[in-house]
C-alpha cells in the first residue's frame, strides 16, 4: 500500500511516516518501480505500536527499545515492565511539577489586583522578584 493507505490504516500522518523512517524507528519502505513507498500490513501494525506509544508519552529513544522488545521473541516481559514502570515513574514526576507550577500561578494570581494599576506579582516573580 501506498504512503497515504498507510496513514490511513494506522492512524500516523505520512510526514510522520517520512520522519519515523528517517529517525530509524521505522524500517525505509520498499520502493515501487515508479518511486512511490510500498507498505504491507507489518508496517502498518508497527506504526500503530508507535502511535500508541506516542500517546502514552513514550520518547522515540524508549519506543525505538520497545520496538525491539516486540520484535526479540525471546524478550523478558521482566524489561518491558521495567521500561514501563520508569516510564510511569517519569510521567507521575512531571504531573508533580506541573501540579507545583500551577499551583504557584494560581498563588500569584490571586495577588494580582488584576485592575488598571501597573503593580503586578506575576510580572515580578517572572522578572527575579525585583
Amino acid at each position: 500500500m501506498r504512503i497515504g493507505e498507510a496513514a490511513e490504516a494506522s492512524g500516523v500522518s505520512a510526514k510522520m511516516i517520512r520522519h519515523y523512517e528517517a529517525v530509524g524507528l521505522l524500517p525505509a519502505a520498499a520502493r515501487r518501480d515508479s518511486g512511490y513507498r510500498d507498505y504491507g500490513e507489518g508496517d502498518v501494525h508497527a506504526l500503530r505500536f508507535i502511535r500508541r506509544a506516542r500517546d502514552l508519552g513514550f520518547s522515540l529513544a524508549e519506543i525505538a527499545g520497545l520496538l525491539a522488545l516486540w520484535g526479540d521473541r525471546n524478550r523478558a516481559s521482566a524489561e518491558v515492565k521495567r521500561v514501563a514502570l520508569a516510564h510511569v515513574e517519569a510521567l507521575e514526576a512531571k504531573a508533580r511539577d506541573l501540579s507545583a507550577m500551577a499551583a504557584t500561578l494560581r498563588h500569584l494570581a490571586a495577588h494580582c489586583h488584576g485592575d488598571a494599576r501597573p503593580d503586578c506579582p506575576i510580572l515580578e516573580e517572572l522578572a527575579g522578584g525585583r
